[in-house]
């Protein structure tokens, strides 16, 4: 049986956005849809006296809430089994939950109630930073999350855990039948002042700025190699474009977001750590990118 694919539903803008985007994104797997409510209503109910049989609003306000995405997501795509829930718990809290056992949770960038400035939501940026499965932030203009760019770009650098987030998006590609284009940041470093190779020669030895910076594009280069050896044998349907960019990682990726329907980076988790688990790249494009965000966990 497959995972299920969950998302967080709060009647927001941004919720049905995700709604959306998930429909499609579980058709393209064949996988069934989870819809996830949460909603405390029943540990303030309790503490009130019982002085009526009607059901109180706010438990009446979830199940509206959670019947009308399951409508929206049967008219978005009639063929996608739609399952869901109204969990008794903080949001955050559900979806990690539910997340454990599925095959990805699906947010938006802000749910209800959030303030009008944030870039992101503190349930999305929670989910994304502890989740043990891959999610997904849709956020970015509609062209981008009505995938109409042809495009997943996913980031690698020198680090193991890019390894999961590079297999996630290259069976992304496959799956939309797009291209993947990998990209690897680099950057130059500063020459620094020679110094004087002895006291009495007073001569200075400066580095070669050709050579300063070959150096570090050399070594970008054979990373990127290494990181697209295995993707190249087990996925040759797939047209992937390599891409050695200078400048810091998190600029060149939100640049690189708007041309993309998806864009992929990788989180490590480490045992025993229980913070929030992103690093600057990620971090920047949940609350910048122009497209639907995924975070792929990797145990570090």
């Amino acid at each position: 049986m497959a995972f299920p694919l969950v998302v967080g539903v709060d009647g927001s803008e941004s919720s049905l956005r995700a709604v959306d985007w998930a429909v499609d994104e579980a058709a393209r797997h064949g996988l069934p849809l989870h819809l996830v409510h949460a909603s405390l209503w029943e540990r303030y109910e309790r503490a009130r006296p019982a002085l009526s049989t009607a059901r109180p609003a706010p438990e009446v306000l979830a199940q509206h809430i959670l019947a009308s995405s399951a409508e929206r997501a049967a008219l978005r795509d009639p063929e996608v089994k739609v399952a869901g829930e109204v969990l008794s718990e903080d949001a955050a809290s559900a979806l990690l939950r539910a997340g454990a056992e599925a095959f990805g949770v699906v947010t938006g960038a802000r749910g209800r109630g959030e303030l009008t400035g944030l870039l992101l939501g503190s349930v999305s940026l929670t989910v994304a930073a502890r989740a043990s499965c891959p999610v997904v932030v849709v956020r970015g203009a509609e062209r981008n999350v009505q995938a109409t760019m042809g495009r997943v770009v996913v980031g690698v650098g020198g680090s193991s855990g890019d390894t999961a987030a590079l297999g996630f998006a290259v069976r992304e590609a496959e799956v939309r039948g797009c291209d993947l284009s990998v990209v690897r940041a680099w950057r130059s470093p500063v020459a620094e002042r020679g110094k004087p190779s002895s006291p009495a020669s007073g001569r200075e030895d400066r580095p070669d700025p050709d050579d300063a910076a070959r150096m570090p594009h050399q070594q970008a280069s054979a990373d990127l190699d290494e990181a697209l050896r295995g993707a190249l044998r087990e996925h040759p349907g797939v047209t992937i474009h390599r891409h050695l960019l200078e400048g810091p990682a998190h600029r060149v990726l939100v640049e690189a977001s708007d041309a993309a329907d998806l864009i992929v980076v990788g989180a490590q988790r480490r045992s025993g750590h229980f913070g929030l688990q992103l690093g600057r790249v990620a971090h920047a494009l949940l609350h910048h990118a122009n497209c639907p965000v995924a975070v792929v966990p990797q145990a570090g």
